[in-house]
């Protein structure tokens, strides 16, 4: 699959040169008001969609510009799984969020993140009738196996737990069939990730064996009953074995004497994105591709959190520690 890339690497960074840098972030938090924060993004790509009430549309804008660039990688690659491995946790995000409007009746469509692939229209029809002629094999099971649930239980929870289980399984079978060994130590570790803080939060919230043996993944690279050891345990346990693990330094700024769990997704997501960083200048393979993905959803997770931030009353200190790391190009 390598040699399919050589001729969308280069078109990739030509993209990348649209991204924001640094120093417009550095401005759009020291912006004073909505008119300056219009007035830095108007020369980029954002500034089509700017109008004059922008900051109460922003996600709406956002949601446009990542389904413009999903639809844009989608045509230039010459496999549109590996778009879909990046853009499948939006996929089922909405599921997760349609399956419990369903089951409720109530109205989450504002929820709808944009994937590339599938429509709210599409994923709201095999909702209801369980067939579809778009959707994955493995996501109509994921869907068959929510209802199959429903004639058991009335907790919405479980909901969560079956198509996230689902999400890194599929995450793992996409890393294996594209046969990259570099996205495949990508995705093990953001399985582990992904166990650690489930277990860290399972353990606060005293969650039972049963509980925390259906939420975690067996796809990573501990090994599920190793987690489960720590049911029922101080958490100051949990925290010794994390820090005696492989991801004991990238935690450990995590791990105080209660765990920072914003400062958990925050090393998880900077992580993924450094990961990246390490592959873009990768001249073969899919890797500069989902680098670039990346690299535009961290763009969105922080514009969404600036212009909230400012509209919300946050100061700039508050805005700067919650940001995601950005990469100079």
């Amino acid at each position: 699959m390598k040699d399919l890339y050589h001729t969308v690497n280069p078109i990739i960074r030509i993209k990348e040169s649209e991204l924001l840098s640094k120093e417009i972030f550095q401005q759009l938090i020291e912006a004073d008001s909505f008119d300056r924060v219009a007035e830095i993004l108007r020369p980029t790509v954002y500034g089509k969609h700017l109008s004059s009430d922008f900051q109460f549309e922003f996600e709406e804008i956002l949601n446009e510009e990542l389904l413009a660039t999903y639809q844009e990688m989608i045509e230039l690659t010459p496999d549109s799984e590996i778009v879909w491995m990046y853009t499948m946790r939006n996929t089922f995000h909405n599921l997760k969020t349609l399956t419990k409007a369903a089951r409720i009746n109530e109205n989450y469509d504002y929820l709808f993140l944009p994937d590339g692939f599938y429509s709210m229209e599409e994923l709201k029809r095999a909702i209801e009738t369980g067939h579809s002629s778009q959707l994955p094999e493995k996501v109509l099971q994921a869907i068959h196996d929510v209802e199959s649930y429903f004639q058991e239980s009335t907790i919405l929870q479980g909901i969560d737990v079956i198509y996230d289980r689902r999400f890194l399984k599929e995450q793992r079978r996409l890393a294996e069939l594209i046969g990259s060994p570099e996205l495949l130590e990508k995705t093990i570790h953001f399985i582990d990730l992904t166990n650690i803080v489930i277990t860290a939060r399972c353990i606060l919230q005293k969650r039972s064996y049963g509980f925390m043996s259906a939420v975690l993944s067996s796809a990573g690279s501990i090994a599920k009953d190793t987690f489960l050891e720590y049911v029922g345990k101080p958490m100051e346990e949990f925290k010794a074995f994390l820090l005696l693990s492989e991801y004991g330094d990238l935690l450990a700024p995590a791990l105080n004497e209660e765990i920072d769990f914003l400062q958990l997704d925050l090393i998880k997501d900077n992580y993924l994105t450094s990961f990246f960083e390490r592959s873009r200048t990768t001249a073969f393979g899919p890797l500069p591709l989902l680098a670039f993905l990346n690299a535009k959803d961290m763009e969105a997770t922080n514009l969404r959190l600036i212009i909230v931030g400012k509209r919300s009353g946050f100061t700039k200190e508050q805005i700067r520690e919650r940001m995601r790391e950005v990469n100079e190009l």
